[in-house]
């Protein structure tokens, strides 16, 4: 299974015991994908998604008593959306009601419907995207208030007539897992996570180390062709001592980086005053060229 099907199945065993949470989540799956029936005027899912059935079969057991193996009629309909709040038609156009979502925990069990019924994830070894897709702006609207309401850096964006509530950051994925109590998934998240950042963390240490090794050689050709050229047009005996001394020992040791040098010296020099030295050198065979 992917990423996104373990939150949810996961997902699918978290019910509130409180019945006011409930009602939170039933009213974010209701609003996201449910509908009602032509020919019975009942209330059902417009999905076949196993995972989300089944929770809207135990939610709506939880908090009406209702079987939803049978098909609702229009006055049980009635009574299930006043509870929930929702007044108007079609129902998976609505926002939830203030006072369904006064209760951080009603906010949460919100956000959880939501997910279950329009919301996904993709794999973290390939990317980090958290979305849940909304009939209209104001769906959309309402959930990215939510979520950043739990300091989360959710945003919207339009997509073939629907609006995409969605999070980039993968610590900000990590926190929406946690605000939906999807702590097994957080957990696997943070471990790909710490992985990744380990894995990045070497690369960048190794681009480092080789752009500095490539920096040294590349100076150090440099260093030996001054001197070459000072040797073959001037002669290096006709040098200062200091000069000359650094000119042999840089040729005796082409690879060596500059502290390695200034090792060599008598009495030895640090690393500022060997580069000091090799200057002096490339500005003499300047003057020559």
């Amino acid at each position: 299974m992917s990423f996104s099907s373990d939150v949810k199945e996961e997902l699918a065993k978290q019910v509130s015991k409180s019945r006011h949470c409930q009602l939170a989540e039933l009213a974010g799956i209701i609003e996201l994908s449910g509908r009602i029936n032509e020919k019975t005027k009942g209330l059902e899912l417009d999905t076949e998604n196993l995972l989300l059935l089944n929770k809207y079969a135990t939610l709506m057991k939880r908090a009406f008593g209702t079987d939803t193996t049978k098909a609702l009629d229009e006055q049980d309909t009635g009574k299930i959306l006043a509870a929930l709040k929702i007044t108007a038609q079609p129902v998976n156009r609505q926002t939830a009601d203030g006072l369904l979502l006064m209760q951080t925990c009603c906010k949460r069990a919100f956000i959880r419907g939501a997910f279950m019924a329009a919301g996904s994830i993709s794999d973290p070894n390939k990317a980090y995207h958290f979305e849940i897709v909304c009939h209209t702006k104001e769906q959309a609207k309402q959930l990215q208030e939510l979520l950043c309401g739990f300091d989360t850096d959710a945003k919207i964006v339009e997509r073939k007539g629907h609006y995409v509530v969605y999070i980039k950051e993968g610590a900000h994925i990590v926190d929406s897992l946690n605000i939906m109590e999807a702590y097994v998934s957080l957990m696997k998240l943070e471990n790909v996570r710490i992985l990744k950042e380990m894995r990045n963390s070497v690369n960048r240490k190794v681009n480092c180390e080789t752009a500095n090794i490539s920096k040294t050689v590349n100076a150090a050709v440099k260093q030996i062709e001054d001197i070459r050229l000072i040797q073959k047009m001037r002669g290096l005996d006709d040098l200062p001592a200091q000069l000359r001394e650094m000119a042999l020992l840089r040729l005796e040791y082409p690879d060596a980086p500059l502290k390695e040098l200034g090792g060599y010296l008598d009495p030895p020099m640090g690393k500022s005053g060997v580069n000091h030295r090799l200057r002096k050198l490339s500005a003499i065979a300047e003057e020559l060229r």
